[in-house]
């Protein structure tokens, strides 16, 4: 794994040490021996992760890390305090600056490097969602968004998964102030309430009785629906081996006992607002590739969706034997209607005219629109008699009901032609299949107008 580590620690042979053992383990390391070097370095070059002490002059690692999450820039960078402190408010104050982990001197190899690698992987999936992110507002499909956006708006809803029930209620009143906590003893069931059910955080209590922590940590990071949960474990002190196994595992923070109640919350806090931040990403990116693939205006697939899919469906209905038929429908006069009532009642038209394909076509067609007032209905394993029904009576509910114009204007009646090609003899692409139906169509318009014509077969 590689990943450009940054040290900061302004006593030259702790910055020799950390570096010598990340360079081991083939990271690029840089280094700065202050606050403000360490902050020009982030705010200039890629960083991965920063390794921060505390203990600096000028500028400590608090405000270094304050200032690095209030950035734009560096606020999605992880940072690990390193340090000699090891009082629970140390670590409750550098939590809410940010920090992501803590790791006190002496640094312990394995668990050093563990974490880094942990955190590496977490910030290499941020970074894929928040760059297609930053690609979609680039070109104005979406807002931007910060770290702090994953603001808890709503209660946190919390999986608490131990075996004791005394330690339930002390971990439940603990977080009360900001989160709704359901407790379950069952590992087991814990899974499956994990799956159902929208969760921010799961806390796993190393106490559970006759069952792996890790195996349930490893079910959760392995299921489609509960991977992206956050998984926060609580361990006994000194339990090394645990804490580095779960870190590998993916499992997102830990925290020791004897719990302090303090520090919970504020772990708890900080992988929240991460999971909710990462969620509106992951929806952001969604509604980019459905914006992608959707005609603005009438909300039916466009051009692009259509030659992508339309291959997809040839393909298939080519190598099963199956039946599939095009039609493909033109407004007819609709010049008309913009010159006569402007531009904004024909946009009432079409998305009318797209609600009432969207109302004929089956769930498994697929509708889209082609360009200006043609529209597309692919039907997979229909033949050309039952896609004639379907497009005599999308013909006809487009005759038989008028448009309604939001201007107040009188409703229009207007007509629609249709023309039909189905998958035979002699078509071999899709485009072929595509050009028949553009035929059919234009005899169609040219015969009369509001009127289905199928190709010749």
């Amino acid at each position: 794994m590689t990943a450009r580590i940054l040290v900061v620690d302004d006593i030259p042979a702790n910055v020799k040490l950390l570096e010598a053992r990340l360079l081991a383990e083939y990271f690029d390391v840089l280094t700065a021996d202050n606050g403000r070097d360490a902050l020009d370095i982030c705010d200039r070059t890629q960083v991965d992760v920063v390794l921060l002490d505390i203990m600096m002059p000028e500028m400590d690692g608090f405000e270094v890390c304050e200032r690095l999450k209030s950035n734009p820039r560096t606020a999605h960078i992880p940072v690990v305090m390193v340090t000699a402190l090891d009082q629970p408010s140390d670590r409750v104050r550098g939590l809410k600056v940010g920090a992501d982990d803590f790791l006190t001197k002496p640094v312990n190899d394995l668990q050093l490097i563990s974490r880094v690698k942990s955190l590496v992987r977490l910030k290499t999936l941020s970074d894929e969602l928040r760059i297609r992110h930053d690609g979609a507002r680039q070109i104005g499909l979406d807002e931007g968004l910060r770290l702090h956006d994953g603001r808890l708006d709503e209660q946190a809803q919390i999986l608490l998964v131990d075996s004791r029930g005394a330690s339930q209620e002390r971990i439940i009143k603990s977080l009360k102030p900001i989160a709704s906590v359901i407790a379950m003893s069952d590992p087991q069931a814990s899974v499956f309430e994990a799956a159902e059910h929208a969760y921010d955080l799961v806390i796993v209590n190393s106490n559970l009785e006759d069952y792996d922590p890790l195996r349930l940590c490893s079910q959760l990071r392995s299921l489609e629906r509960t991977r992206f949960i956050p998984i926060l474990l609580i361990t006994e002190h000194g339990d090394e081996q645990m804490i580095i196994r779960a870190l590998d595992l993916g499992v997102n923070d830990y925290i020791v006992r004897p719990l302090d109640p303090n520090e919970l919350v504020a772990r708890t806090l900080t992988q929240v607002r991460r999971k909710r931040y990462n969620d509106r990403l992951r929806n952001s990116v969604r509604q980019t590739i459905e914006l992608a693939v959707t005609d603005g205006l009438t909300g039916l697939h466009n051009r692009r969706y259509l030659d992508t899919h339309l291959r997809t469906l040839f393909a298939r209905a080519m190598a099963r034997g199956r039946p599939l038929t095009i039609c493909m429908t033109d407004i007819d006069r609709f010049k008309q209607v913009n010159d006569m009532h402007g531009h904004d009642a024909g946009d009432d038209v079409l998305k009318e005219f797209a609600s009432r394909i969207r109302s004929t076509v089956r769930g498994a067609d697929l509708a889209c629109r082609f360009g200006g007032e043609e529209f597309i209905v692919v039907m997979p394993d229909t033949p050309a008699d039952v896609a004639k029904t379907v497009a005599e009576r999308l013909r006809a509910m487009i005759e038989m009901r008028p448009f309604q114009l939001r201007s107040g204007e009188t409703p229009l009646m207007l007509t629609a032609s249709m023309g039909l090609a189905t998958l035979g003899p002699g078509i071999v692409t899709p485009e072929q299949l595509l050009k028949q139906a553009d035929n059919a169509l234009y005899e169609a318009k040219n015969s009369g107008r509001n009127r289905v014509v199928a190709a010749a077969a």
